[in-house]
């Protein structure tokens, strides 16, 4: 082989390597950028859905970071869930179950205070439906309530309440109510359960207050209605549509979360995975499951 083709094969070589190694060193994904696969595609807006009524602003990861927004801080870092109400066996089962999700949701350390009882709600603020039970006003639970009873290391305090709400006159109920200014809200656990909490109906029910109370918590950390995947962050007008968002924060919504509280988003995963499984809620394990094994 003479010179000239010996330095031509030479440079090819060394070319080649030089391509070879800069192509394995590609860019590692993200966490979020990994599990976006297992993203469920949000299907067109039906009559009578919260997408079809409502013209929203897509809320981008930018749009998040410049938000006004409360944050977890030291000092000031822990969930705090207000019983109110009158509550049996089973119920307090539920509110326990939902303090354990929500603790391993956020990563927060998440605590419930002592029960108060309906007697903290005057009759000026209390009605009966037409369909007959009374409700409570959810903006008097909001300023009256929850916001002076909030506890200094708080960043969240959020109420439980066995009675219905409604927000106005001119509104027959609302799931929950919230100032995310304050950090507070509020959940009704009445129509979760179709007014009777019962072993049969007990994780159904449970399972819409866990996606409703992360739902608010996340609006109050800043994060809006989801418009990127089926999410828990997705707008909903009804228990159907309630029931049709999964429990699982797309990963968009995960990101957004996730640069407010910096967690360990392996080890929620792991956690949440392991709390589903105990619940034999087994759609959510097997989502769980499926953005673990992505990981792998």
């Amino acid at each position: 082989m003479n010179q000239g083709k010996y330095n031509f094969f030479k440079t090819f070589f060394y070319a080649a390597i030089f391509t070879l190694f800069f192509s394995c060193q590609k860019k590692e994904k993200t966490y979020f950028e990994t599990i976006a696969i297992n993203d469920v595609k949000l299907s067109t807006p039906k009559s009578g859905s919260w997408r079809y009524s409502h013209d929203e602003k897509f809320q981008q990861f930018a749009d998040f970071q410049k938000s006004k927004k409360i944050k977890p801080e030291p000092g000031k870092n822990i969930v705090y869930l207000q019983p109110i109400g009158q509550f049996d066996e089973l119920q307090k089962k539920e509110i326990q179950l939902t303090q354990e999700y929500l603790r391993i949701y956020f990563q927060l350390e998440t605590k419930i205070l002592p029960i108060l009882p309906n007697t903290i709600f005057p009759k000026t603020v209390t009605r009966i439906s037409n369909e007959g039970q009374e409700q409570v006003l959810a903006g008097y639970v909001l300023d009256s309530i929850l916001i002076k009873r909030k506890p200094k290391d708080a960043v969240v305090l959020m109420g439980i309440t066995e009675r219905d709400l409604f927000p106005r006159p001119d509104w027959n109920y609302v799931f929950g109510f919230a100032s995310y200014e304050n950090g507070v809200g509020v959940t009704s656990t009445y129509r979760f359960s179709d007014g009777h909490l019962t072993p049969s109906n007990f994780n159904k029910s449970l399972l819409r207050l866990m996606k409703i109370s992360s739902h608010e918590i996340g609006h109050m950390f800043g994060i809006s209605h989801c418009l990127n995947a089926n999410c828990v962050m997705n707008g909903t007008n009804s228990l159907t549509e309630t029931d049709h968002h999964l429990a699982r924060a797309c990963s968009l919504c995960q990101m957004k979360l996730n640069s407010s509280i910096r967690y360990d988003n392996k080890k929620r995963l792991l956690e949440l995975k392991s709390f589903f499984e105990k619940l034999h809620l087994n759609s959510d394990f097997s989502r769980a499951e499926q953005d673990l094994n992505l990981l792998q």
